[in-house]
């Protein structure tokens, strides 16, 4: 597969939905985590990331104008010891919930499915970071209907016990706009990644559409030891 260029893939496309970047730094001694929101309606786009325990949860920025908090209000990114869960709705709870009781990441989405907004049905995409005495894997899940038929749902799990130096993988719930829009295809996408927390996190918001995008997360994880640095950026201040 060949490796594109994070910047041109944001920039190529006007609406990706949420999205998920997971890798190593081209250093190698950090795990790359990074989750982004963006939304078309007035709801989706009155939201902030505000962090919660070792993670973050979505708020509403103005909470006089949420209209409907099932699909907007949740976690995207919960800690459970060595392990970093990243989402784009409420199966962050139920990853973590499933595996504190030793079940599998696989396992653990088995009793979920796309989300209930019709006719996007939109896909629920996940990640998760395993850092542990110096080793690192991760794995990422996208569960999406059937070419919009919701009569099924399809499931993928794509798993990386080796990551390789500078190379990321990304997964977004949607190929671009449209109506309804159309749900993410094929393999995570290999895309680059840089040393810098902060150059990684500019350039990341910098390319993402202006008129679309809400929030970004960013959590470079230390492989030798755990220590982590998180960068938040909220459209709406």
């Amino acid at each position: 597969m060949e490796m594109k260029s994070i910047a041109a893939q944001l920039s190529a496309n006007a609406y990706p939905g949420r999205g998920i970047i997971l890798g190593l730094t081209p250093d190698g001694t950090k795990a790359v985590a990074a989750y982004f929101i963006m939304g078309r309606s007035a709801n989706s786009r009155n939201r902030i990331f505000v962090t919660e325990g070792e993670g973050i949860r979505t708020q509403a920025f103005d909470p006089s104008k949420m209209e409907d908090p099932s699909l907007v209000i949740y976690a995207p990114v919960r800690v459970l010891g060595n392990k970093t869960i990243v989402t784009n709705g409420d199966q962050t709870d139920t990853i973590f919930d499933f595996m504190d009781k030793q079940m599998t990441f696989e396992q653990s989405l088995r009793g979920r499915d796309f989300e209930p907004d019709g006719p996007n049905y939109t896909p629920r995409i996940s990640g998760i970071l395993h850092v542990e005495s110096g080793s690192y894997s991760y794995a990422m899940s996208i569960l999406k209907s059937n070419n919009g038929n919701p009569a099924a749902c399809n499931r993928y799990t794509f798993a990386y016990s080796t990551p390789i130096t500078g190379e990321a993988r990304f997964i977004h719930t949607y190929m671009g706009d449209g109506n309804p829009l159309p749900s993410f295809e094929g393999e995570p996408e290999l895309v680059d990644v840089l040393d810098d927390i902060d150059a990684y996190t500019d350039l990341l918001w910098t390319n993402l559409n202006e008129e679309n995008k809400v929030s970004l997360f960013v959590r470079y994880i230390n492989i030798a030891d755990g220590t982590y640095e998180t960068r938040i950026v909220n459209k709406n201040q």
